[in-house]
């Protein structure tokens, strides 16, 4: 584990002045300002994105529906709203690294414009986060950044992910709202000049595109890259997405790789023709200049674009670079101030990016360093936390540097803390600048060259106030099976604040808890029915907060609160007498949940797998999901697992990505291919009809599954399926979308020698996470040994 020292240190080497300063530069360049839109973190073209940036200094914004809430995890368990804050931060990390600015379009974890699972339709999509809160929201954004350029990321084709189609769909209609003075919103309309489509297919390993793209009308050039890092454009967006390490982004691009991103106009509101991205549009200070109504002000604006262009020219001679970036903001000042009413909308928010972007530059040229740091990144109101601030000036003329904090936070001699009136720190900001990183940051003053200048940065880890009275119940989802003995639940309160409050359970009538040292134990009337129970958990009193800490190395700390609640689904399922090992790959809590049900279950080590006499011991193994991916050695144990089966073991796998190391002929004991593009091999509808393709033992012993088993599930019936398989194999359900001809490679088994192999594409573990009787049930007939 890395000292706070030597992570400071690295971070620090990863940040060379000189590199920093140069592409603190190149948005000087241009006043073009280029928004892309899509539906998920990691929908960006980062690459494309990467050269408008670094190239062509061109500003950038990117809007995104959703947080990823619905979508899977490569490096963790967090899911849901908690994936959701994961997924916001990585998103944040990466807009940094490309100087873009963020916006979303879902607020908040209960905001109807949500991920709540894979879809086909942008119908369907806009039907479920309505139309008319996307298309506002959508509205606000556009009229608060003022892009001139508009890109949505796919195609509203059939084929594509129904919220990509939906993101496509809204940029059309944006285009005519944000510039209707009759459409209802608080901010000056703004029409947005050109929409762009991307004119290359996005069929591959997700999604099947059923139209050809647009024609190009023109090309994004990808080759070359950024003289002084040596970094081609390519490689640079890898750097971005690979912050999107809960979708296992970012992959190495070799020297010279680069491509073409070929773009279709749309719509247009500036005279062609359109040969270039910038035809039609003002590019630079000095164009600004020569916009009709701008004279007043044209000699500041020229003299402005004449010291951006000295600016760019000097580097990397620091103190040159500086004086001429003086020059320009006293220049860009003198503009804002004095810029006539009818084109303050116009170029307003131009010079004020601009006025931004040389304020940094600035910072670096001059060698400023400022930094800030805290002692405790979580704070409960109250709670002091101590400041560690650190300022060298370099060649300024002077320098300050203070916390600039939220309101209701206070600041003492070396330490802050956020008071009871302080708002909670937000895991779903609906916004997000890298440049102007929002309170609690760092507020830098400085002087030089007789300009006084203030800078936002951000803490090393950002603080955030959280909740109290915290009482966090562990666990927070309990399973009674009522075909076991047990009636007893083991919870325990860990990390209660204020110190020394004692947390309680309100419990249903007949229910007992009893406390002992290691926590309480809940008692179950003998004759419980079944049903979902909710027990809220209190604290003097008062409603107690769960806190969700989220905290991985490439993002900054975040954490979400929510009221603690113990969910308790009481059902019935008949379990087998089996001895079971798992082999978890660290994306689900499979094993947990056998447990939790009352199955015999020991979670697997890798020297578990190491040896044929260690598998001997156990009746049936289930392999959880993707784990021969994450699991080393998994891969090269599967010749033992196929000899146990046929000696009479029960091997079940979960459902895996093509590209989790699943070799279609090595790793089930018979050909099993997984089907692509997923779009094609799942089935997105929780409702759609359930039909059993034969009356087998896995579909009724030790329980007869039927129609009620199916219902209540959560987010879709599975993916990945299979799409084709050896004759050993029999499919044993059948399921489709609505107007889709069914799939049946959804659950597969072949009796092989003395034992079986099941694969299972259906979303058990979601459904057990969400408590729904029907997986529990099922998957406890997977897990009996053949008759």
């Amino acid at each position: 584990m890395p000292t706070p020292d030597q992570i400071r240190l690295d971070a620090d080497r990863r940040h060379p002045r000189i590199l920093d300063l140069w592409w603190a530069l190149r948005p000087l360049t241009s006043v073009i300002r280029f928004m892309q839109s899509g539906a998920h973190p990691d929908d960006e073209i980062s690459p494309m994105l990467a050269a408008l940036a670094f190239r062509d200094g061109i500003n950038l914004s990117y809007v995104c529906a959703t947080r990823g809430e619905g979508g899977q995890n490569d490096i963790g368990t967090e899911a849901g709203a908690d994936l959701g804050a994961l997924r916001t931060r990585e998103m944040e990390r990466a807009c940094g690294i490309l100087g873009m600015r963020l916006y979303w379009l879902g607020q908040h974890p209960e905001d109807p414009v949500t991920d709540f699972g894979f879809s086909k339709s942008g119908g369907e999509t806009l039907g479920k986060w309505g139309h008319a809160r996307t298309l506002s929201r959508f509205v606000e954004i556009v009229r608060t950044e003022q892009p001139d350029i508009l890109c949505p990321t796919f195609l509203d084709v059939p084929g594509q992910h129904g919220h990509h189609r939906a993101m496509t769909r809204a940029a059309h209609e944006v285009m005519a709202a944000a510039g209707d003075p009759e459409y209802p919103s608080n901010l000056p309309v703004w029409q947005v000049k050109k929409l762009y489509l991307p004119a290359w297919s996005g069929a591959g390993a997700a999604y099947d595109d059923d139209a050809p793209p647009p024609p190009a009308t023109l090309a994004i050039d990808g080759a070359g890259g950024d003289p002084v890092s040596g970094w081609n454009w390519a490689r640079i967006g890898q750097q971005s997405r690979a912050f999107h390490r809960t979708q296992g982004m970012g992959r190495w691009v070799p020297p010279g790789e680069g491509r073409n991103w070929p773009l279709h106009l749309a719509e247009s509101h500036v005279p062609g023709p359109d040969t270039a991205l910038a035809a039609g549009l003002p590019a630079t200070l000095a164009d600004l200049a020569a916009l009709p109504g701008a004279g007043a002000i044209a000699a500041d604006l020229a003299a402005a674009g004449a010291a951006v262009d000295r600016a760019v020219a000097a580097y990397p001679r620091f103190a040159d670079v500086a004086a001429a970036a003086a020059d320009a903001l006293a220049a860009t000042r003198r503009a804002g101030a004095n810029c006539p009413g009818p084109m303050r909308g116009e170029l307003l928010h131009r010079l004020d990016a601009k006025q931004v972007q040389l304020g940094h530059v600035l910072r670096l040229a001059l060698g400023i360093e400022a930094r800030g740091r805290v002692g405790e990144v979580f704070l409960t109101p109250g709670q002091d936390t101590a400041l560690t601030l650190e300022l060298g000036k370099g060649a300024a003329d002077k320098a300050t540097l203070l916390p600039d904090l939220p309101q209701g936070w206070h600041r003492a001699e070396g330490t802050l803390s956020p008071r009871r009136d302080a708002a909670m720190g937000d895991p779903y900001r609906a916004s997000f600048d890298p440049a102007a990183p929002p309170a609690p940051a760092l507020l830098l003053r400085f002087s030089t060259h007789g300009e006084d200048v203030g800078v936002r940065l951000p803490f090393e880890a950002e603080p955030m106030a959280v909740p109290s009275p915290v009482a966090p119940v562990a666990p927070n989802a309990a399973v009674v099976n009522l075909a076991t003995a047990r009636r007893e639940i083991a919870v325990r309160f860990t990390g209660v604040s204020p110190e020394g409050a004692e947390a309680t359970l309100d419990l249903p009538c007949g229910w007992r808890a009893e406390t002992s040292d290691t926590g309480v134990l809940l008692a179950l009337p003998a004759k419980v029915a079944p049903g979902l129970y909710r027990l809220p958990v209190h604290v003097g009193g008062c409603q107690a907060f769960s806190l969700h800490r989220i905290d991985h190395p490439h993002i900054s700390p975040t954490a979400r609160a929510a009221p603690t609640v113990l969910r308790i689904r009481v059902l019935t399922a008949e379990l087998p007498d089996v001895r079971i090992g798992y082999v978890g790959g660290g994306n689900d809590r499979v094993g947990h949940w056998l447990a939790a049900m009352g199955a015999d279950v020991t979670e697997l080590a890798d020297a578990d797998l190491a040896g044929d006499g260690a598998l001997a011991r156990f009746d049936t193994i289930v392999v959880g999901i993707f784990a021969m991916r994450f699991r080393a050695g998994l891969a090269a144990a599967m010749p033992r697992l196929h000899r146990w089966i046929e000696a009479g073991g029960t091997l079940l796998t979960l459902y895996h990505r093509p590209w989790d190391n699943w070799d279609p002929h090595r790793i089930p004991p018979r050909r099993i291919e997984i089907g692509q593009p997923s779009l094609r091999w799942r089935v997105t509808d929780e409702t759609a009809p359930v039909r059993q393709l034969e009356a087998h033992e896995l579909l009724s012993t030790p329980n007869r599954i039927g129609a009620e088993d199916w219902a209540g599930w959560a987010k879709e019936r599975g993916l990945y399926f299979a799409r084709n398989w050896d004759r050993a194999y029999r499919p044993l359900l059948e399921m489709a979308d609505p107007g889709e001809d069914p799939h049946r490679g959804i659950l597969l088994v072949a009796d092989l020698g003395k034992g079986r192999h099941i694969h299972c594409a259906l979303t058990l573990h979601h459904q057990m996470e969400n408590l729904v009787p029907g997986a529990f049930r099922l998957m406890a007939n997977l897990l009996a040994r053949r008759r």
